[in-house]
């Protein structure tokens, strides 16, 4: 792993806004899963999350950070959504609603702000690390710094 020097602009917006974060580029890995990444970087994987966008039965849509060692319940992502039922965005889907690729979503920067859920896990670090917006990149902020551009409840949501 070295150290970034290639911004995303999901950096470019952090900085614009100056947020502190740290940047970590693993671009030069064969990284496949979250827990790769977290192995990658010497992080805890509890404190690693991912993004996951979904639609709700009313056609709305969410996003979803959760620890990438743990699953979404989607029972409980409809009940934090206030949905009847919930489920994953497809991926060739993804890159037209936020502008992102599967593996590169970020909370921050997409085409459009959905309403975002993040684990209740999140609460028990002082900084969490989720992707830069590319695959490859990943930046950790604290959620007050992250609350600043993106509006986000924490609830208990994983399986």
């Amino acid at each position: 792993m070295k150290k970034n020097t290639e911004k995303t602009n999901v950096m470019r917006i952090l900085d614009q806004k100056k947020i502190p974060y740290t940047s970590y580029c693993y671009a030069d890995s064969d990284v496949i899963s979250g827990i790769d990444v977290a192995t990658v970087l010497l992080q805890n994987p509890e404190q690693v999350f991912k993004t996951l966008v979904t639609v709700g039965s009313s056609k709305n849509h969410y996003v979803f950070m959760i620890p990438v060692s743990q699953e979404l319940d989607l029972k409980k992502a409809a009940t934090a959504a206030g949905e009847k039922s919930i489920s994953m965005v497809k991926s060739k889907e993804l890159l037209a609603l936020t502008g992102y690729i599967h593996g590169g979503c970020s909370p921050i920067g997409m085409k459009k702000q959905f309403q975002t859920i993040i684990d209740a896990s999140a609460g028990n670090f002082s900084t969490i690390i989720y992707s830069g917006g590319k695959i490859g990149y990943q930046v950790e902020t604290s959620l007050e710094d992250l609350k600043r551009i993106v509006n986000f409840i924490l609830m208990d949501v994983t399986v």
